[in-house]
Protein backbone atom coordinates (compact mmCIF):
# COMPACT_ATOMS: atom_id res chain seq x y z
CA UNK A 1 0.00 0.00 0.00
CA UNK A 2 3.03 2.65 0.34
CA UNK A 3 5.27 1.45 -2.78
CA UNK A 4 5.22 2.57 -5.44
CA UNK A 5 3.90 0.48 -8.52
CA UNK A 6 4.87 0.92 -12.36
CA UNK A 7 1.80 0.35 -15.10
CA UNK A 8 -0.76 2.49 -13.77
CA UNK A 9 -3.51 4.72 -15.70
CA UNK A 10 -3.85 7.49 -13.72
CA UNK A 11 -6.43 10.30 -15.42
CA UNK A 12 -7.46 13.77 -13.75
CA UNK A 13 -10.63 14.69 -12.72
CA UNK A 14 -11.98 18.44 -12.28
CA UNK A 15 -14.59 18.85 -9.82
CA UNK A 16 -18.12 17.26 -9.88
CA UNK A 17 -18.54 18.14 -14.12
CA UNK A 18 -16.15 15.37 -14.53
CA UNK A 19 -15.88 13.06 -11.81
CA UNK A 20 -19.97 11.98 -11.67
CA UNK A 21 -20.14 11.28 -15.69
CA UNK A 22 -17.07 9.12 -15.29
CA UNK A 23 -18.55 7.19 -11.76
CA UNK A 24 -22.11 7.32 -13.96
CA UNK A 25 -20.25 5.79 -16.86
CA UNK A 26 -18.24 3.35 -15.08
CA UNK A 27 -21.53 2.33 -12.36
CA UNK A 28 -23.56 1.91 -16.12
CA UNK A 29 -21.02 -1.34 -16.78
CA UNK A 30 -20.57 -2.73 -13.57
CA UNK A 31 -20.64 -6.39 -13.85
CA UNK A 32 -20.12 -8.20 -10.84
CA UNK A 33 -19.88 -4.83 -7.45
CA UNK A 34 -20.28 -1.57 -6.75
CA UNK A 35 -18.20 -0.36 -3.83
CA UNK A 36 -18.25 3.29 -2.70
CA UNK A 37 -17.37 5.58 0.16
CA UNK A 38 -18.09 9.25 0.81
CA UNK A 39 -17.91 11.46 3.55
CA UNK A 40 -20.93 12.73 2.16
CA UNK A 41 -23.81 11.90 0.10
CA UNK A 42 -26.25 15.13 -0.58
CA UNK A 43 -29.90 14.59 -1.33
CA UNK A 44 -29.51 17.22 -4.42
CA UNK A 45 -29.15 16.73 -8.33
CA UNK A 46 -26.23 15.07 -8.94
CA UNK A 47 -26.87 12.98 -5.67
CA UNK A 48 -30.02 12.00 -6.84
CA UNK A 49 -28.43 10.85 -10.67
CA UNK A 50 -25.22 9.09 -8.62
CA UNK A 51 -28.37 7.17 -6.32
CA UNK A 52 -30.32 6.43 -9.49
CA UNK A 53 -27.33 4.90 -11.12
CA UNK A 54 -26.49 2.52 -8.04
CA UNK A 55 -29.97 1.19 -7.48
CA UNK A 56 -30.36 0.55 -11.29
CA UNK A 57 -27.08 -1.21 -10.96
CA UNK A 58 -28.55 -3.36 -7.98
CA UNK A 59 -31.96 -3.98 -9.81
CA UNK A 60 -29.72 -5.76 -12.50
CA UNK A 61 -27.61 -7.91 -10.07
CA UNK A 62 -24.67 -6.07 -9.02
CA UNK A 63 -23.85 -5.99 -5.90
CA UNK A 64 -24.17 -2.50 -4.21
CA UNK A 65 -21.94 -1.27 -1.16
CA UNK A 66 -22.31 2.29 0.11
CA UNK A 67 -20.38 3.92 3.09
CA UNK A 68 -20.79 7.14 4.28
CA UNK A 69 -19.78 8.54 7.23
CA UNK A 70 -22.56 9.00 10.12
CA UNK A 71 -21.74 12.84 10.40
CA UNK A 72 -21.76 13.94 6.90
CA UNK A 73 -24.82 11.85 6.55
CA UNK A 74 -26.63 13.06 9.51
CA UNK A 75 -26.35 16.81 7.86
CA UNK A 76 -26.85 15.73 4.47
CA UNK A 77 -28.37 12.20 3.80
CA UNK A 78 -31.93 12.51 4.02
CA UNK A 79 -34.49 10.09 4.89
CA UNK A 80 -35.93 10.11 1.38
CA UNK A 81 -32.50 9.44 -0.25
CA UNK A 82 -31.67 6.72 2.17
CA UNK A 83 -35.12 4.96 1.05
CA UNK A 84 -34.35 5.09 -2.03
CA UNK A 85 -31.13 3.47 -2.06
CA UNK A 86 -32.19 0.88 0.70
CA UNK A 87 -35.31 -0.23 -1.15
CA UNK A 88 -33.43 -0.01 -4.56
CA UNK A 89 -31.40 -3.13 -3.45
CA UNK A 90 -28.27 -0.75 -2.20
CA UNK A 91 -26.75 -2.15 1.07
CA UNK A 92 -25.75 1.47 2.76
CA UNK A 93 -23.90 1.21 5.65
CA UNK A 94 -23.18 4.48 8.36
CA UNK A 95 -19.48 4.86 9.41
CA UNK A 96 -19.59 5.75 13.33
CA UNK A 97 -23.14 7.09 13.30
CA UNK A 98 -23.58 9.99 15.55
CA UNK A 99 -24.23 10.19 18.79
CA UNK A 100 -26.29 12.39 21.22
CA UNK A 101 -23.90 15.87 22.38
CA UNK A 102 -23.65 14.59 26.01
CA UNK A 103 -22.16 10.98 24.89
CA UNK A 104 -19.29 13.09 22.60
CA UNK A 105 -15.28 11.23 23.01
CA UNK A 106 -12.73 12.49 21.45
CA UNK A 107 -12.35 9.40 19.38
CA UNK A 108 -15.74 10.52 17.36
CA UNK A 109 -13.94 12.68 15.78
CA UNK A 110 -12.09 9.63 13.78
CA UNK A 111 -14.98 9.98 10.84
CA UNK A 112 -14.31 8.25 7.87
CA UNK A 113 -13.22 11.42 5.11
CA UNK A 114 -12.27 9.75 2.55
CA UNK A 115 -13.62 9.61 -0.84
CA UNK A 116 -12.67 6.19 -2.80
CA UNK A 117 -14.94 3.81 -5.78
CA UNK A 118 -13.77 0.87 -7.20
CA UNK A 119 -16.21 -1.14 -9.73
CA UNK A 120 -15.50 -4.91 -10.74
CA UNK A 121 -11.87 -4.50 -8.79
CA UNK A 122 -11.01 -3.12 -12.65
CA UNK A 123 -11.40 0.90 -12.13
CA UNK A 124 -11.46 3.09 -8.98
CA UNK A 125 -11.68 6.56 -8.24
CA UNK A 126 -9.74 8.36 -5.57
CA UNK A 127 -9.71 12.08 -4.47
CA UNK A 128 -11.62 14.91 -2.59
CA UNK A 129 -15.20 15.08 -4.11
CA UNK A 130 -18.40 14.38 -2.39
CA UNK A 131 -21.17 12.94 -3.66
CA UNK A 132 -22.62 16.52 -3.83
CA UNK A 133 -22.92 18.70 -6.26
CA UNK A 134 -20.99 21.46 -7.21
CA UNK A 135 -23.76 24.23 -7.32
CA UNK A 136 -24.30 23.36 -3.76
CA UNK A 137 -22.27 25.16 -1.28
CA UNK A 138 -23.83 26.57 1.87
CA UNK A 139 -22.14 29.55 2.83
CA UNK A 140 -19.66 29.55 -0.20
CA UNK A 141 -19.40 31.36 -3.42
CA UNK A 142 -20.31 28.25 -5.68
CA UNK A 143 -18.75 26.33 -7.72
CA UNK A 144 -16.74 23.97 -5.69
CA UNK A 145 -13.04 23.08 -6.82
CA UNK A 146 -11.93 20.01 -6.22
CA UNK A 147 -9.66 17.09 -7.75
CA UNK A 148 -9.87 13.63 -7.83
CA UNK A 149 -8.52 10.35 -10.18
CA UNK A 150 -9.82 7.91 -11.83
CA UNK A 151 -7.76 4.39 -11.72
CA UNK A 152 -6.60 1.73 -13.62
CA UNK A 153 -3.66 -1.20 -13.41
CA UNK A 154 -1.74 -3.07 -10.22
CA UNK A 155 -3.10 0.07 -7.71
CA UNK A 156 -6.48 -0.75 -7.42
CA UNK A 157 -5.15 -4.43 -5.62
CA UNK A 158 -4.71 -2.20 -2.02
CA UNK A 159 -8.08 0.42 -3.08
CA UNK A 160 -9.82 -3.03 -3.33
CA UNK A 161 -8.55 -4.24 -0.19
CA UNK A 162 -9.01 -1.44 2.22
CA UNK A 163 -12.31 -0.77 1.01
CA UNK A 164 -13.51 -4.55 1.72
CA UNK A 165 -11.67 -4.56 5.32
CA UNK A 166 -13.29 -0.92 6.11
CA UNK A 167 -16.40 -2.62 5.65
CA UNK A 168 -16.07 -5.58 7.08
CA UNK A 169 -14.93 -3.43 10.54
CA UNK A 170 -17.82 -1.42 10.25
CA UNK A 171 -20.53 -4.68 10.06
CA UNK A 172 -18.51 -6.48 12.88
CA UNK A 173 -18.72 -2.90 15.14
CA UNK A 174 -22.07 -2.70 14.39
CA UNK A 175 -23.21 -6.89 14.64
CA UNK A 176 -24.41 -7.04 11.09
CA UNK A 177 -23.48 -10.94 9.69
CA UNK A 178 -21.01 -9.82 6.83
CA UNK A 179 -19.50 -12.61 3.58
CA UNK A 180 -16.64 -9.73 3.57
CA UNK A 181 -13.48 -11.13 4.95
CA UNK A 182 -12.13 -8.35 7.15
CA UNK A 183 -8.34 -9.87 6.15
CA UNK A 184 -9.09 -10.19 2.29
CA UNK A 185 -5.69 -11.02 0.10
CA UNK A 186 -4.40 -8.28 -2.33
CA UNK A 187 -4.93 -10.01 -6.10
CA UNK A 188 -2.61 -8.50 -8.44
CA UNK A 189 -4.45 -6.37 -11.37
CA UNK A 190 -2.13 -6.76 -14.66
CA UNK A 191 -0.78 -3.17 -16.05
CA UNK A 192 -2.96 -1.21 -18.37
CA UNK A 193 -0.49 2.48 -18.46
CA UNK A 194 2.75 3.58 -17.91
CA UNK A 195 2.71 5.68 -14.74
CA UNK A 196 4.34 4.97 -11.22
CA UNK A 197 1.80 5.61 -7.86
CA UNK A 198 1.05 5.09 -5.39
CA UNK A 199 -1.93 4.59 -2.86
CA UNK A 200 -1.65 5.41 0.56
CA UNK A 201 -4.38 5.40 3.63
CA UNK A 202 -4.42 7.03 6.99
CA UNK A 203 -6.25 4.93 9.62
CA UNK A 204 -5.68 5.00 13.64
CA UNK A 205 -3.52 1.66 13.67
CA UNK A 206 -0.39 0.76 11.19
CA UNK A 207 -0.81 3.85 9.01
CA UNK A 208 -1.35 6.66 11.59
CA UNK A 209 1.53 8.98 9.45
CA UNK A 210 1.51 7.65 6.39
CA UNK A 211 0.31 10.49 4.14
CA UNK A 212 2.05 12.90 6.08
CA UNK A 213 5.83 11.15 5.88
CA UNK A 214 4.68 10.98 2.12
CA UNK A 215 4.43 14.59 2.44
CA UNK A 216 7.33 15.48 4.13
CA UNK A 217 9.59 13.14 1.77
CA UNK A 218 8.61 14.86 -1.29
CA UNK A 219 9.24 18.46 0.42
CA UNK A 220 12.37 17.75 1.62
CA UNK A 221 13.63 16.28 -1.69
CA UNK A 222 12.47 18.92 -3.62
CA UNK A 223 14.60 21.04 -6.08
CA UNK A 224 12.79 23.49 -7.82
CA UNK A 225 9.26 24.00 -6.82
CA UNK A 226 6.35 23.10 -4.68
CA UNK A 227 2.48 23.87 -5.18
CA UNK A 228 0.10 22.99 -2.53
CA UNK A 229 -3.96 23.51 -2.60
CA UNK A 230 -5.07 23.30 0.56
CA UNK A 231 -9.25 23.81 1.93
CA UNK A 232 -7.70 23.78 5.58
CA UNK A 233 -4.08 24.30 6.74
CA UNK A 234 -3.04 23.88 9.82
CA UNK A 235 0.52 22.11 9.86
CA UNK A 236 2.43 20.74 12.83
CA UNK A 237 5.62 21.77 13.24
CA UNK A 238 7.71 19.12 11.33
CA UNK A 239 5.60 20.23 8.21
CA UNK A 240 5.78 23.90 8.81
CA UNK A 241 9.99 23.51 9.46
CA UNK A 242 10.17 21.41 5.85
CA UNK A 243 8.29 24.12 4.10
CA UNK A 244 10.46 26.88 5.44
CA UNK A 245 14.05 24.90 4.63
CA UNK A 246 12.50 24.31 1.44
CA UNK A 247 12.08 27.98 1.08
CA UNK A 248 15.59 28.91 2.45
CA UNK A 249 17.14 26.37 -0.11
CA UNK A 250 16.15 28.07 -2.88
CA UNK A 251 12.95 26.41 -3.46
CA UNK A 252 9.81 28.58 -5.03
CA UNK A 253 6.90 27.99 -2.15
CA UNK A 254 3.75 28.10 -3.06
CA UNK A 255 0.37 27.85 -0.91
CA UNK A 256 -3.15 28.25 -2.51
CA UNK A 257 -5.34 28.59 0.63
CA UNK A 258 -8.81 29.13 0.64
CA UNK A 259 -10.11 32.72 1.69
CA UNK A 260 -13.42 32.41 2.46
CA UNK A 261 -13.87 31.56 6.48
CA UNK A 262 -15.70 28.50 7.34
CA UNK A 263 -14.55 27.37 10.90
CA UNK A 264 -13.88 30.94 11.98
CA UNK A 265 -11.15 29.27 14.93
CA UNK A 266 -9.48 27.31 12.44
CA UNK A 267 -9.35 29.90 10.09
CA UNK A 268 -7.72 32.73 12.46
CA UNK A 269 -5.72 29.81 13.87
CA UNK A 270 -3.84 28.71 10.38
CA UNK A 271 -3.24 32.56 10.38
CA UNK A 272 -0.97 32.85 12.69
CA UNK A 273 1.27 30.63 10.79
CA UNK A 274 1.56 33.00 8.05
CA UNK A 275 4.40 35.40 9.53
CA UNK A 276 7.11 32.80 9.88
CA UNK A 277 6.24 31.41 6.57
CA UNK A 278 5.76 34.59 4.67
CA UNK A 279 9.29 35.60 6.57
CA UNK A 280 10.97 32.48 4.91
CA UNK A 281 9.85 33.47 1.45
CA UNK A 282 6.47 30.87 1.54
CA UNK A 283 4.23 32.57 -1.05
CA UNK A 284 0.79 32.25 0.07
CA UNK A 285 -2.33 32.62 -2.34
CA UNK A 286 -5.87 32.57 -1.08
CA UNK A 287 -8.43 31.94 -2.91
CA UNK A 288 -11.42 33.81 -3.28
CA UNK A 289 -12.97 32.89 -6.71
CA UNK A 290 -15.15 30.07 -5.59
CA UNK A 291 -15.24 27.53 -2.53
CA UNK A 292 -11.80 25.90 -2.69
CA UNK A 293 -11.97 22.26 -1.48
CA UNK A 294 -9.30 20.48 -3.39
CA UNK A 295 -6.29 18.94 -1.68
CA UNK A 296 -3.56 18.43 -3.71
CA UNK A 297 0.17 19.11 -4.24
CA UNK A 298 2.61 19.28 -7.35
CA UNK A 299 6.62 19.14 -6.36
CA UNK A 300 9.31 19.66 -8.88
CA UNK A 301 6.69 19.01 -11.76
CA UNK A 302 7.21 15.60 -11.83
CA UNK A 303 5.45 14.40 -8.33
CA UNK A 304 1.83 15.05 -7.70
CA UNK A 305 -0.80 13.81 -4.85
CA UNK A 306 -4.48 13.60 -5.50
CA UNK A 307 -6.82 13.17 -2.14
CA UNK A 308 -8.96 13.62 0.56
CA UNK A 309 -6.39 14.58 3.29
CA UNK A 310 -5.71 18.38 4.37
CA UNK A 311 -2.61 19.25 6.08
CA UNK A 312 -4.46 20.13 9.33
CA UNK A 313 -4.90 17.47 12.57
CA UNK A 314 -8.10 16.33 11.44
CA UNK A 315 -6.69 14.69 8.79
CA UNK A 316 -3.13 13.93 9.66
CA UNK A 317 -4.36 12.56 13.17
CA UNK A 318 -7.88 11.79 13.36
CA UNK A 319 -9.52 10.82 9.89
CA UNK A 320 -9.64 8.14 7.50
CA UNK A 321 -7.87 9.66 4.66
CA UNK A 322 -6.79 8.35 1.26
CA UNK A 323 -4.60 10.04 -1.52
CA UNK A 324 -2.40 8.46 -4.82
CA UNK A 325 0.92 10.26 -4.96
CA UNK A 326 2.26 10.25 -8.90
CA UNK A 327 5.49 10.22 -10.06
CA UNK A 328 4.61 11.41 -13.51
CA UNK A 329 5.93 14.49 -15.34
CA UNK A 330 2.64 14.35 -17.57
CA UNK A 331 0.33 13.91 -14.85
CA UNK A 332 2.29 16.80 -12.18
CA UNK A 333 2.18 19.08 -15.43
CA UNK A 334 -1.56 18.66 -16.03
CA UNK A 335 -2.08 19.43 -12.38
CA UNK A 336 0.23 21.96 -12.14
CA UNK A 337 -1.68 23.96 -14.89
CA UNK A 338 -4.85 23.75 -13.53
CA UNK A 339 -3.13 25.15 -10.07
CA UNK A 340 -1.23 27.99 -11.80
CA UNK A 341 -4.62 28.85 -13.89
CA UNK A 342 -6.50 29.05 -10.59
CA UNK A 343 -3.76 31.09 -9.32
CA UNK A 344 -4.07 33.64 -11.84
CA UNK A 345 -7.44 33.67 -12.51
CA UNK A 346 -8.95 33.59 -8.66
CA UNK A 347 -6.16 33.97 -6.16
CA UNK A 348 -5.38 37.12 -4.28
CA UNK A 349 -1.41 36.93 -2.70
CA UNK A 350 -0.81 37.96 1.01
CA UNK A 351 2.39 40.51 0.62
CA UNK A 352 4.61 39.71 3.31
CA UNK A 353 4.95 43.65 4.15
CA UNK A 354 1.40 44.10 4.17
CA UNK A 355 0.61 40.84 6.80
CA UNK A 356 3.88 42.29 9.01
CA UNK A 357 1.68 46.03 9.33
CA UNK A 358 -2.08 44.30 9.99
CA UNK A 359 -3.57 45.45 13.10
CA UNK A 360 -3.44 44.80 16.50
CA UNK A 361 -6.85 43.46 16.31
CA UNK A 362 -6.02 40.92 13.72
CA UNK A 363 -3.00 39.85 15.37
CA UNK A 364 -4.42 39.35 18.75
CA UNK A 365 -7.41 37.16 16.96
CA UNK A 366 -4.62 35.05 15.34
CA UNK A 367 -3.19 33.74 18.34
CA UNK A 368 -5.70 33.40 20.42
CA UNK A 369 -7.56 31.36 18.28
CA UNK A 370 -3.83 29.54 17.87
CA UNK A 371 -3.44 29.23 21.74
CA UNK A 372 -7.08 27.48 21.90
CA UNK A 373 -6.43 25.28 18.76
CA UNK A 374 -3.15 23.94 20.58
CA UNK A 375 -4.54 23.36 23.78
CA UNK A 376 -7.54 21.35 22.49
CA UNK A 377 -5.38 19.37 20.60
CA UNK A 378 -3.62 18.30 23.78
CA UNK A 379 -7.06 17.96 25.87
CA UNK A 380 -8.45 15.57 22.78
CA UNK A 381 -4.70 13.90 23.70
CA UNK A 382 -3.97 14.36 19.78
CA UNK A 383 -1.04 14.89 17.90
CA UNK A 384 2.08 14.75 21.13
CA UNK A 385 5.13 16.79 20.19
CA UNK A 386 3.40 17.75 16.76
CA UNK A 387 0.71 20.35 17.90
CA UNK A 388 0.91 20.81 21.27
CA UNK A 389 4.53 20.84 22.26
CA UNK A 390 5.72 22.26 19.39
CA UNK A 391 6.28 25.34 20.20
CA UNK A 392 4.46 28.64 19.16
CA UNK A 393 5.96 29.81 15.59
CA UNK A 394 7.65 32.79 14.79
CA UNK A 395 5.66 36.04 14.34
Amino acid sequence: MNRYTAGNSVTLLRNGAEYFPALLEAFAVAEREIWLETYIFADDASGRRIADALVEAAVRGVVVRVLVDGWGARHYLTDELERHLVGGGVDLLKYRPEIAPWQFRSHRLRRLHRKLCHVDGRIAFVGGINVIDDMHTPGHKPPRVDFAVCVRGPLLAPIVQTMQRVWAIVEFTQLRSSVVPLFADEHPVAPTGTQTAKFTIRDNLRHRRDIERAYLAALRTARSEILIATAYFFPGVRFRRALVAAATRGVHVTLLLQARVEFKLLHWASRALYGQLLAAGVAIQEYHRSFLHAKVAVVDSQWATVGSSNIDPYSFLMAREANVFVRDRVFAHELRAELVKMIEFGALPVPPQDWAQRSRLAKGLSWVAYGIVRVAMGVLRYGGDEWWRSGWPQR
